[in-house]
Order: C-alpha cells, then sequence, then structure tokens
C-alpha cells in the first residue's frame, strides 16, 4: 500500500493527500519530521542511512526522520518514525519548525524535536545502517572530509548548530 501524505499550503494547513510519489512527481508541499538525540555528553547522534533506501542512500542523517503521514500530528510522526528506524521510542522536546526550499526538491515544513538517550541503539537495518554519536567538532570535520550528509541534517546544522 502506497504512503499517503498531506498536502500543506504555506500556512502549514492541509489542503489535500497525496500519494508519497506523487508528492515528489508534481513537487507538492508536505511535512516531515527529524528527532535530534543526544547524550549526556552533549554528543549529537547520527544515522547511517541503509544502501538500500531511495533517497540518500549511504548518507548521515538525523537519528530519526521521515514523512508524516495522512491524518498525523508531526508528534505522532516523530514518534512512529523513532520506532520504525530504531525499535524504540524516547521523550520528545519540541526544537524547530522551519519552511524548508531546496532546489530539486518539493517545499516541505520540516519540523524538529530533541531527545536524549545514553545506551546504545537496535536500528532498523532496512533504512539504517548504523547509529553512533558525535561531537560538534567531529561533524564539522566529517563535512569537511566530503562525507555524504542529507540535505535536511545540514540545512538544521547550518541553521542553528554550526
Amino acid at each position: 500500500m502506497p504512503e499517503i501524505l498531506d498536502i500543506v499550503n504555506l500556512n502549514d494547513e492541509v489542503v489535500s493527500q497525496a500519494t508519497r510519489d506523487e508528492v515528489y512527481e508534481k513537487s507538492l508541499c508536505h511535512r516531515i519530521v527529524h528527532v535530534l538525540i543526544f547524550n549526556d555528553d552533549g554528543k549529537m547522534a547520527l544515522q547511517k542511512r541503509s544502501q538500500t533506501v531511495s533517497f540518500c542512500p549511504g548518507y548521515w542523517s538525523t537519528a530519526v526522520g521521515g514523512h508524516v503521514q495522512t491524518g498525523e500530528t508531526y508528534v505522532e510522526g516523530a514518534f512512529r518514525e523513532f520506532e520504525e528506524e530504531l525499535n524504540m521510542i524516547g521523550a520528545l522536546e519540541f526544537f524547530s519548525k522551519d519552511l524548508y526550499e531546496a532546489k530539486g526538491s518539493p517545499t516541505k515544513f520540516v519540523a524538529a524535536f530533541k531527545s536524549r538517550f545514553n545506551g546504545s541503539f537496535q536500528p532498523n537495518p532496512n533504512d539504517v545502517e548504523m547509529v553512533d554519536f558525535f561531537t560538534m567538532d567531529e561533524i564539522k570535520q566529517m563535512m569537511r572530509e566530503g562525507e555524504k550528509f542529507h540535505p535536511e541534517l545540514l540545512f538544521l546544522l547550518e541553521k542553528y548548530f554550526i
């Protein structure tokens, strides 16, 4: 069954629904969530996306991220993605909501949440190759060395952390 997403206007109001494929074919505005997980040392968890995912395989991304499905709130979407990708659920704290516009990508609202976790991860291997914690200096070094980063992670890093 195809993934159905809410289509929103520039006020983030739902105006219709479409399949995920239609959203990208027609460049329709929709909703995305990301969860930024930090440990008690202030390090940020990043996931390395599986080589089998359709978008940005093998790229570093936020620890959790994905589409908000039709009828879901941002919080519900974040909890669902948390469980799907990391086989767990953590507490969420709202961090930001931004309009994301990038050449070659549909306009989308990106809602980010923060969570705290200190253990080891058990990621879903269908979506996630690995998850590890990094300092901001380590992340900056990875960027300088040409590591591939998901564009929405770069957007969040550049706007709020770097």
